[in-house]
């Protein structure tokens, strides 16, 4: 009996401590390519040919099509793709495809944790759908390949191949705006957010408060308005530099404007502030 028992109970330890792990038959891949500036990410799954005839027999012509294995095969990028006449926003897809002998569909799906395609398919859901121009391949292509090929600096193509048969469709990213509006920037100088955060930095870190004090005035300069937390960086700087009135007098604005957005941590901090500066005047 004890030799029953103490075998049942090694059996659940091997259960639970040592499960035993084996392959995919679609081993799951991912690929992350800069195209220009931008970063375009594909996870999917790699179904294997295994001397079958992919099309159309493991998968049928003029029907929509998981495009891989497993989970849905999805796309992230960080900028818009421009297919065509036609704009991705950046984010995340499931990518889905309609092959036929001709071309393929490709179709970006705003819903993208299926297993599979849809159980129900909603139009809604498609952010984007284009063609991609189909070639036969010289030699097989045993594992199902999603790449993206052909890349410049302002454009690439993603590429589906599998068995004799390769899909392909062009795409556009926008390096040169996004290079533009960085020029623009550095050459326009530091923003608002830029002269904060150094004030705040200098104010933290007890460093040159005249400095601290010429960087927040840029800041709310820059800012327009009267941005009350820009106003209480300011306040607390004044106070370091012994400007007690001066201190009280942003902390009026600040007060103010945090009453106004209804900011009631910024209300508490500022009447707190004036009261004690009131006595060191």
């Amino acid at each position: 009996m004890k030799l029953i028992v103490a075998s049942i109970l090694s059996l659940c330890a091997l259960n639970v401590n040592g499960q035993v792990k084996l392959p995919k038959l679609s081993p799951a891949a991912e690929i992350h390519q800069v195209v220009g500036l931008t970063d375009v990410v594909i996870k999917y799954s790699r179904p294997a040919k295994r001397d079958r005839d992919i099309f159309p027999d493991v998968v049928p012509l003029n029907e929509i099509w998981r495009t891989g294995a497993n989970e849905n095969s999805t796309i992230e990028t960080s900028d818009a793709l421009v297919f065509g006449n036609d704009t991705l926003p950046k984010g995340t897809y499931a990518i889905f495809t309609k092959p036929s002998a001709s071309e393929w569909e490709v179709i970006f799906y705003n819903k993208h944790d299926n297993w599979g395609t849809p159980e129900t398919w909603n139009e809604d859901q498609v952010a984007l759908s284009t063609k991609a121009k189909v070639s036969e391949l010289e030699k097989n292509i045993e594992s199902f390949t999603i790449a993206i090929e052909n890349v410049s600096t302002v454009d690439a193509s993603i590429t589906f191949s599998w068995d004799d048969t390769k899909a392909s469709v062009d795409f556009s990213v926008p390096t040169n705006e996004l290079v533009m509006s960085g020029i623009e920037k550095v050459m326009g100088g530091p923003s608002s957010s830029d002269y904060y955060n150094a004030a705040d930095y200098y104010l933290s870190e007890k460093k040159d408060m005249k400095l601290a004090l010429e960087w927040i005035n840029k800041a709310i300069e820059l800012r327009g308005g009267e941005p009350f937390w820009m106003f209480r960086k300011k306040s607390l700087i004044q106070a370091e530099l012994g400007d007690y009135k001066g201190a009280i007098e942003s902390a009026k604005v600040s007060l103010d404007g945090a009453k106004k957005a209804d900011y009631q941590s910024y209300v508490k901090m500022n009447e707190e502030s004036i009261e004690a500066w009131r006595k060191k005047k």
